[in-house]
C-alpha cells in the first residue's frame, strides 16, 4: 500500500457487498483510493477489487479493527470521503418491539450507530483537513414506522441525528442519505421467501450518490433519488 497519495481518498465501511461494493467500485474507477472493510473474507475474494482499493477484513464494532482503518487513512495522508454503509438488521427474522430485548438493541446499536459515531470522531481531523464529506447511508425506516422495523429504524434515526450533529458542531459537510429500496442480501433477509427482483440494483443508486457529492449541497438529510 502507498504511504501517501495525491488521489482523493474514501473510507467506505461494509464495501464488500451491496451498495458499499457498488460505490467502492465506482469511486475506484474514477481514480479514488478507497479503503473498505467487510467481515466475510470469502466476500472480499469474490469482490475482486482493483489495486487502488485496500480491504481490511474485520468487524466495525471491534476497536482494534477500527484502529486499523484509522491507521490506514493516516498512512495515506488524507481523507476526502467517509461513508458509513456497514449496517445490520439485527436478529432474524425481524420481530416487533415487544419481542426485542436489550442484547438485540446492543447488537444493532453497536453496528449502526456506535461504530460510526466513534469512527467519525477519530477521523474528523483528517476529514476537516481535506474539506471532506461525511456520508451516512440511512433508510426511510428512520422517518416512517413499519412493523418489525422498529429496532433498525430507530438506529438509523439515531445515525441521521449523529451525522448532522457532527455538521452542526464542527462545520464538516455531512449527509444522511436514504438510498431507497434495493435488491441486496440485506433487503432479501428482511423479506425472506419474497421476490424482490423489482427493486433496483445498488449499481443503479450509485450515480445518484455521485451526483450528490458533485453538487455538494448544504448538510442535511436527502433522498438519493432527488439527485
Amino acid at each position: 500500500m502507498k504511504t501517501t497519495t495525491q488521489a482523493p481518498v474514501a473510507l467506505i465501511t461494509g464495501g464488500t457487498a451491496g451498495l458499499g461494493l457498488a460505490l467502492t467500485r465506482a469511486l475506484a474507477a474514477q481514480g479514488w483510493w478507497v479503503i473498505t472493510d467487510g467481515r466475510n473474507e470469502g466476500r472480499v475474494k469474490e469482490a475482486d477489487l482493483p489495486e487502488n482499493v485496500t480491504v481490511i477484513v474485520g468487524d466495525i464494532t471491534d476497536a482494534e479493527h477500527r484502529a486499523g482503518l484509522v491507521n490506514t487513512v493516516a498512512a495515506l495522508g488524507r481523507l476526502d470521503l467517509l461513508v458509513h454503509n456497514a449496517s445490520t438488521l439485527g436478529p432474524l427474522p425481524m420481530r416487533p418491539l415487544p419481542e426485542v430485548g436489550i442484547p438485540d438493541l446492543q447488537q444493532v446499536w453497536r453496528t449502526n450507530i456506535g461504530a460510526p459515531l466513534v469512527l467519525t470522531g477519530r477521523l474528523l481531523p483528517r476529514l476537516l483537513g481535506s474539506d471532506g464529506v461525511l456520508l451516512s447511508i440511512s433508510s426511510d425506516a428512520a422517518v416512517h414506522h413499519y412493523e418489525t422495523w422498529g429496532l433498525y429504524g430507530a438506529s438509523k434515526a439515531a445515525l441521521d441525528h449523529v451525522t448532522l450533529t457532527f455538521a452542526a458542531e464542527t462545520g464538516v459537510t455531512a449527509y444522511a442519505v436514504d438510498p431507497g429500496d434495493m435488491r441486496t442480501q440485506m433487503h432479501q433477509d428482511a423479506f425472506p421467501g419474497q421476490d424482490i427482483s423489482d427493486r433496483p440494483l445498488p449499481e443503479n443508486v450509485v450515480p445518484h450518490l455521485l451526483r450528490l457529492l458533485e453538487a455538494r449541497p448544504a448538510s442535511g438529510r436527502y433522498r438519493a433519488e432527488d439527485f
